[in-house]
Protein backbone atom coordinates (compact mmCIF):
# COMPACT_ATOMS: atom_id res chain seq x y z
CA UNK A 1 0.00 0.00 0.00
CA UNK A 2 3.03 2.30 0.22
CA UNK A 3 2.97 2.71 -3.55
CA UNK A 4 -0.57 4.12 -3.56
CA UNK A 5 -0.57 7.75 -4.72
CA UNK A 6 -3.69 9.86 -4.97
CA UNK A 7 -3.80 13.48 -5.97
CA UNK A 8 -6.72 15.87 -5.95
CA UNK A 9 -7.01 19.65 -6.15
CA UNK A 10 -9.80 21.38 -4.27
CA UNK A 11 -10.04 25.12 -4.68
CA UNK A 12 -12.30 26.62 -2.08
CA UNK A 13 -12.55 28.10 1.39
CA UNK A 14 -11.14 26.56 4.53
CA UNK A 15 -14.07 26.14 6.92
CA UNK A 16 -12.11 25.62 10.14
CA UNK A 17 -8.56 25.35 11.44
CA UNK A 18 -6.92 22.01 10.71
CA UNK A 19 -6.93 19.46 13.53
CA UNK A 20 -3.81 17.33 13.96
CA UNK A 21 -4.22 13.95 15.62
CA UNK A 22 -1.38 11.82 16.98
CA UNK A 23 -2.23 8.14 16.65
CA UNK A 24 -1.05 5.39 19.01
CA UNK A 25 1.15 4.03 16.23
CA UNK A 26 3.14 7.30 16.23
CA UNK A 27 1.68 8.41 12.92
CA UNK A 28 -0.07 11.74 12.51
CA UNK A 29 -3.11 12.71 10.53
CA UNK A 30 -4.70 16.04 9.80
CA UNK A 31 -8.42 16.75 9.42
CA UNK A 32 -10.03 19.84 7.94
CA UNK A 33 -12.94 20.80 5.72
CA UNK A 34 -13.07 22.84 2.54
CA UNK A 35 -16.16 24.44 0.98
CA UNK A 36 -16.25 24.65 -2.81
CA UNK A 37 -18.68 26.76 -4.83
CA UNK A 38 -20.18 26.05 -8.22
CA UNK A 39 -22.74 27.88 -10.31
CA UNK A 40 -24.57 26.82 -13.45
CA UNK A 41 -27.79 27.44 -15.35
CA UNK A 42 -30.49 24.81 -15.27
CA UNK A 43 -32.79 23.85 -18.15
CA UNK A 44 -35.03 26.86 -17.41
CA UNK A 45 -32.12 29.27 -17.63
CA UNK A 46 -32.09 29.94 -13.88
CA UNK A 47 -28.74 30.48 -12.21
CA UNK A 48 -28.12 27.79 -9.59
CA UNK A 49 -25.43 28.29 -6.95
CA UNK A 50 -24.21 25.18 -5.19
CA UNK A 51 -21.83 24.90 -2.22
CA UNK A 52 -20.38 21.56 -1.18
CA UNK A 53 -18.38 20.71 1.92
CA UNK A 54 -15.45 18.30 1.59
CA UNK A 55 -14.08 16.56 4.68
CA UNK A 56 -10.33 16.02 4.15
CA UNK A 57 -8.12 13.60 6.06
CA UNK A 58 -4.44 13.96 5.17
CA UNK A 59 -1.64 11.57 6.11
CA UNK A 60 2.07 12.26 5.94
CA UNK A 61 4.23 13.22 8.88
CA UNK A 62 6.64 15.34 6.84
CA UNK A 63 3.89 17.38 5.20
CA UNK A 64 1.51 18.01 8.09
CA UNK A 65 3.31 20.87 9.86
CA UNK A 66 4.04 22.82 6.66
CA UNK A 67 0.53 22.26 5.29
CA UNK A 68 -1.02 23.26 8.63
CA UNK A 69 0.94 26.54 8.67
CA UNK A 70 0.09 27.27 5.04
CA UNK A 71 -3.63 26.57 5.52
CA UNK A 72 -3.84 28.84 8.57
CA UNK A 73 -1.95 31.70 6.85
CA UNK A 74 -4.10 31.61 3.72
CA UNK A 75 -7.38 31.50 5.59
Amino acid sequence: MNSLRNSIKLIGNLENDPEILNLESGKKLEKFSIATNDSYKNQNGELIKDTQCHQVVAWGVSQISSRNTWLRETR
